[in-house]
């Protein structure tokens, strides 16, 4: 439901740029359609629209312009994986646990009511790193070393659990250049057949065709780059992760140690 609703707004917020720009020429065809009165001639300066024009509008231009078959398809990669995107980073987040303080209480709670003491701490705290620690102490009982393998197998479940979605996030990063390339290909095709039925090799026609071809191609190189970005911060994420339950995990099994030679 998180991933729905975060998908519908960056839909929103992706999109309103492209309807707007749909009822912005709408209403330049409807001003351009009207006669001008003769009273009243306007000079307009090509110099201070280009200024006007922002980086909306500039966008909205090139999305039209490279083509609605092949751009939308590329912001969709976009929308979708900034979606898994933002919900792997805010998942992660609530997923850090500050080990040290775990640890401290769950030995605290062996010294004074033993295992099932600290099972209560371990449940009541959220986190990977928690249900690790859920899992081996009920093992206690069944001894050490069967503790180390609950923790070993049960660390691989959590890891596949921080990893979920990355193989979508990979998979929209791989296809938006490609489906740029894709444009780029067909609309260089397209520019050829524009030559080959003018019969001659106009520049401004080869230029034009060109450049809407290669638009398709900036525009997944950009959407790459910017999943790719969140990709590696995912990543890094994990990573630190994975580090904190290892050391963790290590640091639990001697305070059980402990615990059972104190006994």
């Amino acid at each position: 439901m998180k991933k729905l609703i975060t998908l519908f707004m960056l839909a929103g917020i992706l999109f309103s740029p492209v309807i707007s720009q749909a009822q912005d020429t709408t209403e330049t065809a409807e001003e351009t359609a009207a006669p001008p009165a003769a009273s009243t001639p306007v000079l307009v300066d090509d110099e201070i629209v280009a200024e006007e024009q922002g980086f909306h509008q500039v966008l909205k231009e090139k999305f039209i312009e490279g083509g609605v078959t092949f751009m939308t398809p590329i912001l969709l990669c976009l929308i979708l994986g900034l979606a898994v995107a933002l919900e792997r980073i805010i998942t992660l987040n609530l997923s850090a646990t500050n080990s040290k303080k775990l640890l401290a209480k769950v030995e605290d709670a062996l010294e004074t009511g033993g295992i099932e003491a600290a099972k209560d701490v371990t449940k009541n705290t959220r986190g990977p790193v928690a249900s690790i620690f859920t899992q081996g102490l009920m093992r206690y009982s069944e001894g050490i070393d069967m503790v180390e393998k609950s923790i070993i197998a049960y660390g691989s479940v959590e890891m596949g659990r921080l990893e979920k979605g990355l193989i979508w996030l990979a998979l929209f990063i791989a296809t938006a250049p490609m489906l740029g390339f894709l444009g780029t290909v067909i609309g260089m095709i397209e520019a050829f057949d524009a030559i080959e039925a003018a019969g001659d090799i106009s520049p401004s026609l080869v230029a034009g065709g060109i450049k809407v071809a290669l638009i398709t191609t900036v525009g997944g190189l950009i959407v790459a780059i910017i999943l790719q970005i969140f990709y590696n911060y995912i990543v890094a994420k994990i990573d630190s992760l994975a580090n904190s339950m290892e050391d963790a995990s290590i640091s639990l099994v001697d305070i059980l140690v402990r615990h059972k030679l104190t006994r």
